[in-house]
């Protein structure tokens, strides 16, 4: 076709040029509208430099500039482009075959590449000059025949030579890379250690290069809002938050999770009506694991070693081709932790015990490691349909041994009487957890609409096996007077499910309506037999103290918001509808159990015990409301109602013998526990992308769920104990004032603070003889900073702080954290209304090295605890005792992390972006500005 149009041209250029005689490509041209002359054509191939090979996904333009009536200047206007295919090659048709041009071929981390063209014009001209004199020699012949006309044949022969002229072959366009456009691209991807969100803060764990090669227990330790204790007990505000993955509950635990793993963690300090109901108290934190989708393949390999000898190492793979995404993860952590501990108890007011003191010792050593796998895929169905599938896997192997001292005063009516225990606890315990997740997601036309469905199954295993030896002496160093051993064996199931829809339906320009559908049912099995030795000197189970039960609870949910703005008010309206229902079933391990008191009257106990409770609809509102005061200046005002439900560790009417110094039973008469919650939240943008925000917040929870001393008897001895079980308190309140603020002071020093003040307040109820006065109110602080200095390009240094003021025992925490990784209880237990946490803090560090080219390795030094001054120092009280516990763990802890990443990016998406929107502008619309 184009050699016909070229033809059709020359020809009414000849016959133009004998009939008018103007120069070829004056007015002749114009005067076919552009469009006669619309035939030329220029392809070639773009390779890179190094390889030789065709480049995939290269930007190709081809640029012409033309004069604009409108500003009466010169504009270069794009006139074609494209995309490289898999082999490089270009192909651009259909372009004015006069004219100069300008070819531009782009390919992120390679040298722009920009070459004038143009189509040789000579030739077409000749032909047209050779036709026009063709023809008028042969209209002198008298009508002989053109093929034996020696002007014409040299005509065709031109005309051919134009037809190459217009089909021009640029050649192998070579691009070659450019380390300092890679540098900006690294730069520019870059997050900051704190992003802000409309209702959530989110903490970017590759900044944190403290945390490598440790647990998600260690990223908390810097995250805003959180609060870790040594243990790796994390509070939010000062309550147990509820703890996701991925946005979905999880049976994994905190320390069951690499840091190396997790991408982000989402502070959600007042979750509205889209998230669960539950975790009244405090709010959510979501981690986020990575899952990266660019294109081509990436991924990282990383190792490490304590101090201790004991070392991690793992890695991650991502490829992306096609429409299918695939990504895969292992890691591996042997570890090795020390802890001592002292222990200081009276007791007193104990019916069947005389008053005694006891002053105990720890030295606790855990050993063990533990694996964790996490697979899955993305298949793009097409632009508007995406399948995912996610599996994980882990397994885990400890040995923990506690080695303790234990003197005893016991004050008797002739005097004081003393004893010392050498007591040894062993441990052998295995946990196991994988789980799955299906989700599918369809975006519609309109720009903002969607649907996504998912299903979870998680379900975690653990098997335990703990010796307790006991050797008595009256002195220590002194003879033996008795020995005690105790067997402990048990093993639990916890299998999570939840399936959940959501639909997203945009209004207008800014308005927006969702809903959605959500079921979550947890089944829990759980043995735990303690065993004591016989005459003949073997373990038999002591049916009394053992138990076995299992346990299922069942969340339906439903939600439906909606948001909108007036120009700058903006407000979301929320309302969730819960209702909920849980069964379990006490199974004793033996037939029939009977006791003998000393009356001889025998007590029947039944072999098995059911017990359930239904909880109606539940209404769970929410309200934001933000005005925006300037482009950089937010006011927040939220409110949202939640609810805790009791876990079955607080329901299950079992006491548990297991520590004989800490008995402990549920109480299957407890009832949810419902928060109102209110927060104010200002927040600013200033200079250099820092930020600042504060918030004040206030939480008034009714029925809240505490613990509480009570009197018991211990089913073996007959003797009167006191047992720790759990009540509804009348109410609490929780308030305080949290500021964050990050800045870059200089452009080496970044630096991240955070400060919360708050207060809170327990109402105890009356229950008799051991009832507790109410809490007095307390007023305490918990501040952390958190350091990055970049001392040169490769090498940056870190330190962070942290200090906590005396502070209240949290007066309420969360059942539904999830963490139990199978344990058998269904959520953490609630908050003591007896006792304080004295003043902690402490510092930690680290320090990083990056290397190779565009700095892919790296290496890290960290150390906790630089100091050695962070420590757990806990008063309790109660009607019959006072207690002071405190522990240590892992002082000045040194850990050396190695991390190198690799890949190769194919960014051809990221440049069929752009190149749309080019070509959106300048082609669709008749030509537009080029970039």
């Amino acid at each position: 076709m184009r050699k016909i149009w070229l033809l059709c041209v020359i020809t009414a250029l000849s016959t133009a040029g004998f009939s008018q005689g103007p120069p070829l490509g004056g007015g002749a041209g114009r005067r076919g509208g552009g469009q006669i002359s619309a035939i030329g054509h220029f392809y070639g191939k773009v390779e890179d430099a190094k390889t030789n090979k065709g480049m995939d996904g290269a930007s190709v333009q081809l640029i012409q500039t033309k004069y604009d009536p409108a500003t009466h200047k010169q504009k270069d206007t794009i006139i074609s482009g494209m995309i490289t295919g898999r082999k490089g090659d270009f192909s651009l048709e259909n372009l004015p075959i006069f004219g100069n041009f300008r070819l531009k071929i782009t390919a992120i981390g390679y040298t722009t590449y920009e070459q004038k063209v143009a189509f040789d014009l000579k030739g077409l001209r000749g032909a047209a000059g050779a036709a026009g004199a063709g023809s008028a020699g042969g209209g002198n012949t008298g009508g002989g025949d053109n093929g034996d006309n020696p002007q014409q044949q040299q005509a065709m022969s031109r005309a051919l030579q134009a037809l190459n002229a217009v089909d021009k072959d640029l050649g192998n366009i070579k691009l070659s890379e450019d380390a300092q456009s890679l540098e900006q691209v690294t730069v520019t991807a870059s997050k900051p250690l704190i992003t802000m969100g409309v209702d959530r803060k989110i903490y970017n764990v590759e900044k944190d290069i403290a945390a490598q090669g440790g647990s998600a227990t260690d990223v908390m330790k810097n995250v805003p809002s959180v609060q870790v204790d040594i243990d790796g007990n994390v509070t939010l505000r000062n309550s147990t938050p509820t703890i996701f993955v991925d946005g979905r509950p999880t049976t994994l635990t905190l320390d069951q999770i690499p840091a190396d793993a997790i991408q982000s963690v989402e502070i959600i300090t007042n979750p509205g009506a889209k998230y669960d109901a539950s975790g009244g108290t405090s709010g959510i934190l979501n981690i986020v694991l990575k899952k990266n989708r660019k294109a081509g393949y990436n991924g990282n390999i990383r190792a490490g070693i304590d101090q201790r000898g004991h070392g991690n190492f793992g890695g991650d793979i991502n490829i992306k081709q096609g429409k299918i995404n695939f990504f895969l993860a292992g890691f591996f952590n042997d570890r090795k932790s020390i802890s001592t501990g002292q222990i200081n108890r009276y007791t007193f007011n104990q019916p069947s015990y005389p008053p005694d003191s006891l002053s105990e010792s720890d030295y606790s050593v855990n050993k063990g490691y533990f694996a964790f796998g996490r697979g899955g895929f993305d298949y793009l169905i097409d632009n508007r349909n995406t399948l995912t599938l996610t599996g994980n896997i882990v397994h885990g192997t400890f040995t923990p041994y506690t080695n303790s001292d234990l003197f005893v005063d016991t004050v008797t009516a002739g005097g004081s009487r003393d004893s010392y225990t050498r007591r040894v606890t062993s441990t052998n315990s295995q946990f196991n957890n994988h789980g799955a997740m299906v989700s599918f997601k369809h975006t519609f036309p309109r720009s903002g609409e969607e649907w996504s469905a998912d299903v979870n199954y998680s379900q975690g295993t653990n098997d335990n096996n703990n010796l307790v030896s006991s050797e008595i002496h009256n002195v220590k160093e002194g003879p033996l007077s008795s020995t005690y051993d105790q067997q402990q064996i048990g093993n639990g199931t916890n299998k999570y499910f939840t399936a959940q829809t959501d639909y997203t339906l945009p209004f207008g320009e800014k308005g927006k309506f969702e809903t959605g559908l959500r079921a979550a049912i947890r089944n829990i099995y759980s043995l735990n037999n303690i065993d004591t030795l016989n005459a003949q000197n073997q373990f038999e189970v002591e049916g009394l103290l053992s138990s076995e039960y299992t346990y299922r609870d069942r969340v339906f949910a439903g939600y439906a918001t909606y948001s909108n703005a007036i120009k700058n008010f903006s407000y979301q309206l929320g309302l969730r509808v819960e209702s909920s229902d849980y069964k379990g079933t006490q199974h004793f391990t033996g037939d029939s159990l009977n006791i003998t008191g000393t009356d001889t009257a025998s007590v029947q106990y039944p072999t098995t015990g059911f017990f359930s409770n239904r909880y109606p609809l539940s209404f769970f509102p929410s309200i934001f409301l933000t005005q925006k005061l300037t482009d950089n200046q937010d006011l927040q005002l939220s409110y949202s109602r939640r609810i805790d439900r009791p876990s079955f560790q607080q329901l299950f009417p079992f006491t548990d013998y297991s520590d004989s110094l800490n008995l402990s039973r549920g109480n299957p008469n407890l009832k949810p526990q419902f928060t109102n919650s209110f927060e104010l939240t200002y927040s600013l943008i200033y200079a250099g992308n820092a930020n600042f925000l504060a918030s004040a917040y206030y939480k008034n929870t009714t029925d809240l769920i505490t613990r509480l001393a009570s009197e018991g008897v211990n089913p073996v001895n007959h003797r009167a104990v006191i047992i720790n079980t759990y009540v509804n308190a009348k109410s609490s309140f929780v308030g305080g004032l949290e500021f964050i603020a990050r800045n870059t002071i200089t452009p080496w020093w970044d630096i991240t603070g955070n400060l919360n003040i708050f207060t809170s307040k327990i109402n105890t109820i009356d229950t008799g003889e051991f009832a507790v006065a109410p809490i007095g109110e307390q007023w305490s602080y918990y501040a952390k900073a958190f350091n990055t200095f970049k001392i040169t390009k490769a090498l940056s240094f870190q330190l962070s702080g942290d200090f906590t003021s005396k502070t209240v025992l949290p007066p309420g925490g969360s059942a539904a954290n999830g963490g139990n990784s199978g344990h058998g209880w269904g959520g953490t237990v609630s908050g003591n209304a007896n006792g304080y946490n004295r003043p902690n803090g402490g510092v930690d560090a680290a320090i990083r090295y990056e290397f190779l080219k565009n700095h892919t390795a790296a290496l890290t030094l960290s150390v906790q605890d630089v100091f050695r001054t962070r420590v757990s120092d806990v008063y309790t009280y109660s009607a019959t005792y006072t207690q002071e516990y405190d522990r240590r763990r892992d002082p000045q802890f040194f850990r050396l992390q190695f991390n190198w990443r690799f890949g190769k990016f194919d960014m051809a998406l990221f440049k069929r972006k752009d190149t749309k929107a080019e070509m959106d502008q300048g082609i669709q619309g008749g030509g537009g500005p080029a970039n």
